[in-house]
């Protein structure tokens, strides 16, 4: 529960609700009233939804935790699950899409390592994402760096959609870290020429116009 905040009644209803939810059906309506209040309230038991054998309960807590943004970041970090892969895969895209810079080495071990493609390209897309502007002046260009180099490795990855993913990340770091639009547009014209899944080279291509003239 973040801070000392009280749960209310209406939360509290919605809570039994998820818990007490008798069908798959029944609890993926349960959740996604729950996610409907975008209140830090929701998260602890968003969170414990993750862990459920329930894909589209998991999609409507995911979509939950990012409208609740930062507010459920700490709750999500403090309970991750290293025995449920299930979970930690869901919190990951959590994550990811939040933007919190919070999450940034769960993203980089997440790009790296991860053996579900969809968790690695979510992981690469949210590295690019991620609100470092947030941070203290003296930690962005560590943390530009380290999203940077994170995806230029990613950028090796076997399966296109990872690579595609990688490519939307480094797009969007480009475009709010200028000084990265060089090296990226360097990066690209090589890269481009190496790719061999035409719709990667596109996006490519694509990045390269959006990024625009140094």
């Amino acid at each position: 529960m973040e801070g000392n905040s009280v749960v209310t009644p209406e939360i509290e209803r919605l809570i039994q609700a998820v818990e007490t939810a008798d069908s798959a059906a029944k609890l993926v309506g349960a959740v996604r009233a729950l996610a409907a209040t975008r209140s830090p309230l929701a998260v602890p038991q968003l969170t414990t939804v993750l862990r459920y054998n329930n894909p589209g309960a998991a999609v409507a807590a995911v979509d939950g935790l990012i409208q609740i943004g930062d507010a459920a970041m700490t709750h999500l970090l403090a309970n991750m699950d290293g025995y449920n892969y299930g979970a930690r895969a869901w919190a990951t895209r959590a994550c990811a899409g939040i933007g919190d810079p919070r999450a940034l080495a769960l993203l980089q071990e997440a790009a790296l390592t991860d053996f579900a493609l969809s968790v690695r390209r979510a992981a690469a897309k949210g590295l690019g994402f991620l609100r470092w502007q947030s941070l203290p002046q003296e930690e962005q260009e560590t943390v530009q760096k380290a999203i940077y180099d994170t995806l230029i490795q990613v950028c090796e990855d076997p399966e296109w959609v990872v690579r595609y993913g990688a490519i939307a990340g480094l797009e969007n770091l480009a475009k709010q870290a200028q000084h990265y639009r060089q090296p990226l547009k360097d990066f690209l014209q090589s890269f481009v020429e190496q790719e061999p899944e035409a719709i990667v080279g596109e996006r490519i291509l694509w990045t390269l116009e959006n990024i625009g003239p140094i």
